[in-house]
């Protein structure tokens, strides 16, 4: 016995009038309602292009809403016009204008054939659904909704909370269990024709009428009272993303639709020519008896879902610009700051770059340019040496440099002197790996030739900048790996922070440092140190440097601390 089709139009009409001659062609009566807001003019003409098809036939029009009962209405019509005019047909199965048959009709009457007496209908009860959108479960049933939830979205909300508030619920029928479930369902003849005839109907509708989204509980909850055997479950292939708005199907889609082994699927693009010309071209039934399973491309669309609310670490995009601190991670690789390293040492990015695979750059965040690896003004991405574009944006300009350059470590320097914008930034991210030297900033005011009371000012604000950075790496809130040495304390044994650092950086080269990278001279530092202080500024974050000539000890370094007893 042949399974009849009734169908819900209200755009692309054109592929509506395939879609419905594929299927009479293949001996399946249709039956179409078009949404009375269609303009007369088109729905004549879908009337003419289907005209030499007999079983095709059309319903009472009626004016469909998102969420109203004007949708059930269209389907009781289109289901009453079915059972009335096509005796021969043992299930209905409703499906929509942008539906698209994914297996040819003979093996969905063979399938039903099997079942003769199976309902195929998503029919789950309130506290057992959990994809819902809209804070609204039990609540659907038990308030009312006289305001549009599309069109008079405020009205909607505020009587939903008056409700609430003075405690106002509705009757639910008795009998009446209520479910919820996609209202693309397949019934049985006799389950239908219950439910149409049922002498408790008006009491039914009247009922519905004012329940919130009725097409997806109205027969779903009815279908508990004369159904005999139900699958709660659709033959129909239909996604939806995380707010409950349905996944649109495109012609890249085809391979993944094949897999499903669904009968039908929706929501097709009106534009994929390529599966439409596809899957209404003429077929074979396949005689194995394959089971509809859209679980086997379940996977991907959850992968979708998460790629949708989470993105792709480190990359920020117009179209999914994510909430401060809900990112899918800050930053897309591992980064490595070292702050005052090249104040101290004489050319530490080269000496660096021997010593590990990665790319080291200048201070990217320095007051004069963007100094990139190798002197180059323009970077992967395009990012620029300019200043003030960097200076625009300084998180954005970070993030795009990691992003841009993903698969090769990033290196660069730091200092109090530079851009201080991105501090928090990077201490709360767990790729980077922060180095710091403090006071380190002294040394090259110690070697610059400008008049003292400058170079004390200038101290002054370099050591209350370096100051708050470290405040905010002292935090509790830090991710980042952080390691900080005084300047005294690291210039006595330069090896081992070194070593400790390139162990890190390339951990799978295992070699052991061989020299050190050459120390700027410090000769008369300590003098310098206490200049400033009868100047009446106070080094604090240098450590205790000697007033010798030279800070470093003789011995190169000290003995191990031990216990007296």
């Amino acid at each position: 016995m042949p399974v009849g089709f009734v169908m819900m139009c209200h755009t692309a009409l054109d592929r509506a009038a395939q879609v419905a001659r594929y299927w009479a062609q293949s001996d399946a009566p249709v039956v179409i309602h078009v949404d009375a807001r269609v303009p007369r003019a088109a729905f004549r003409q879908l009337q003419d292009d289907l005209a030499d098809l007999g079983n095709v036939s059309f319903c009472r029009r009626f004016k469909c809403d998102w969420g109203t009962w004007s949708l059930v209405a269209a389907a009781q019509a289109g289901a009453e016009k079915m059972l009335e005019r096509h005796p021969e047909v043992s299930h209905v199965f409703l499906a929509s204008g942008a539906c698209l048959p994914l297996r040819p009709v003979a093996e969905l009457n063979a399938y039903l054939d099997r079942r003769p007496w199976t309902d195929f209908i998503e029919s789950v009860t309130t506290a057992d659904v959990g994809w819902t959108v809209g804070g609204l479960d039990i609540e659907r049933f038990t308030l009312h909704f006289p305001f549009s939830w599309k069109k008079r979205r405020k009205l909607f909300d505020r009587y939903v909370n008056l409700q609430r508030r003075l405690g106002l619920r509705r009757h639910i029928p008795d009998g009446l269990v209520p479910h919820l479930g996609s209202q693309w369902w397949c019934l049985t003849r006799a389950t239908l024709s219950a439910i149409l005839t049922d002498p408790d109907r008006p009491v039914h509708d009247r009922y519905f009428r004012r329940v919130w989204i009725p097409d997806e509980s109205y027969f779903q909850t009815l279908v508990r009272l004369y159904g005999t055997s139900i699958e709660s479950r659709s033959l129909t292939l239909s996604k939806f993303d995380y707010q409950g708005k349905p996944h649109v199907f495109y012609d890249d889609h085809l391979q993944l639709l094949r897999r499903s082994d669904c009968f039908v699927a929706r929501k097709i693009w009106p534009q994929a020519d390529r599966l439409y010309k596809t899957f209404l071209a003429p077929r074979a039934p396949s005689l194995a008896h394959t089971e509809p399973d859209p679980t086997k491309i379940d996977r991907l669309f959850s992968k979708a879902v998460e790629r949708r609310l989470k993105g792709r670490a480190g990359l920020y995009m117009q179209s999914r610009f994510p909430r401060k601190d809900r990112e899918n991670g800050k930053t897309c690789a591992q980064y490595s700051i070292f702050h005052g390293f090249a104040d101290i040492f004489e050319n530490f990015d080269s000496w660096l770059s021997k010593q590990v695979t990665a790319r080291v750059h200048g201070h990217i965040f320095g007051p004069e340019r963007v100094e990139f690896a190798g002197g180059e003004t323009l970077y992967n991405g395009c990012l620029t040496d300019s200043v003030a574009l960097r200076d625009y944006n300084p998180r954005a300009f970070l993030t795009n440099m990691i992003w841009n350059a993903r698969g090769e470590r990033q290196c660069f320097m730091f200092s109090p002197r530079d851009n201080q914008e991105c501090n928090w930034f990077t201490a709360t991210d767990p790729n980077a790996q922060i180095s710091v030297i403090t006071g380190a900033w002294a040394v090259p005011l110690f070697h610059s030739a400008r008049p003292f009371h400058e170079v004390r000012r200038e101290a002054a604000r370099l050591q209350k900048v370096e100051q708050a950075h470290l405040d905010i790496l002292r935090s509790m809130y830090v991710k980042a790996r952080v390691r900080i040495w005084t300047m005294a304390d690291f210039i006595e044994n330069p090896m081992e922070p070194l070593q400790t650092i390139i162990d890190e950086l390339s951990p799978r080269t295992a070699r052991r440092l061989t020299e050190a990278p050459r120390l700027v001279d410090l000769t008369g530092f300590g003098q310098f140190l206490q200049n400033l202080k009868n100047q009446g500024m106070q080094p604090r974050l240098m450590g205790d440097f000697p007033m010798g000539e030279d800070p470093r000890p003789a011995t190169g370094r000290r003995g191990r601390p031990y216990l007296v007893r």
